[in-house]
């Protein structure tokens, strides 16, 4: 009988500890309803491009030169939770938005790393998702001067930040979504899909696993591409051995123009260097650019 006790207060120890919020198995069993999603829409997703102070002028001049669009007035405000400074300003283009950071202080870890921003609309439950799907919690909320943001680390070490304003904000929508790049190790590349599509709600438009090398600097050989869409944006993983000549790897982010012979002239007049010449792949013709400031961005047209 005095055994019979042990179990049940264990049971209810057990039972406790799994009912109490803030643990482990309640924060797993409290995820984000799966029909819901926290996106906002592409057009509310940045690109992070942080450049030296001296270079700033020049980015926004070449970067809105090669794609129309406008900026929003530059600022110098503390966008870490930790001390520092930095210029910051919105360039929003027809075919993808950057925001940009030209700090003026060491910058502090891990800023810099994260690849991209995504507006939700919450940012506790965004959290909440997020972790929920597998991703860890590099940097923990905290307030920026219209908002709050965070920074979260998905599978195979992709860093993106999350943020949410006080005012919501009203964009137009893209004329082309721009796609988010990322590369991944073969061992890591079902544990990001899986839990970037969780948190997503994304769906995958297309595997190939024999991609033509071509389009990561290795003609001749083939690689696995997934291209992934959602509420989001556009998101294309390259799964490689990590062998990657310069510039692959680099790039971010991925543009879609109308015409991509007259957006290469209209960028190299404007101090827009070209590192991959134009070659065709998978009904599209691309090239890879680098801007004022070392922004590396790959452009393309669909055929």
């Amino acid at each position: 009988m005095k055994r019979i006790r042990c179990v049940f207060a264990w049971s209810l120890l057990v039972f406790s500890l799994a009912s109490r919020p803030g643990l482990g198995w309640s924060e797993t069993a409290q995820g984000s309803d799966p029909t819901s999603t926290v996106a906002v829409g592409p057009q509310y997703d940045t690109t992070h491009v942080y450049v030296a102070p001296e270079k700033v002028d020049a980015f926004v001049k070449a970067f809105l030169g090669t794609f129309g669009g406008t900026s929003t007035k530059q600022v110098v405000v503390t966008v870490t939770p930790t001390p520092s400074s930095t210029s910051s300003q919105l360039l929003q283009t027809p075919v993808g938005t950057v925001s940009l950071f030209g700090f003026k202080t060491p910058v502090p870890y891990p800023f810099g790393a994260e690849r991209t921003g995504y507006l939700v609309t919450d940012l506790d439950s965004a959290i909440v998702s997020a972790k929920s799907a597998g991703a860890d919690v590099v940097v923990a909320p905290f307030p920026d001067p219209i908002g709050r943001d965070a920074v979260i680390q998905w599978p195979g070490g992709i860093n993106m930040q999350l943020y949410w304003h006080t005012t919501k904000p009203s964009y137009a929508a893209f004329q082309t979504i721009p796609e988010n790049r990322v590369y991944v190790s073969p061992f890591r590349v079902a544990g990001f899909l899986r839990s970037f599509l969780a948190f997503s709600h994304g769906k995958i438009v297309s595997d190939d696993p024999r991609a033509p090398g071509i389009e990561i600097g290795r003609p001749g050989e083939t690689f696995r591409r997934v291209r992934v869409e959602s509420l989001f944006g556009k998101l294309t993983v390259f799964v490689t051995d990590g062998h990657l000549p310069y510039p692959y790897g680099r790039e971010t982010t991925g543009y879609e123009v109308s015409n991509l012979k007259e957006t290469l002239a209209k960028a190299e007049s404007l101090g827009v260097k070209t590192l991959v010449q134009p070659y065709s792949s998978s009904g599209r013709t691309a090239a890879i650019i680098e801007f004022p400031g070392g922004y590396v961005a790959e452009i393309h047209e669909i055929k």
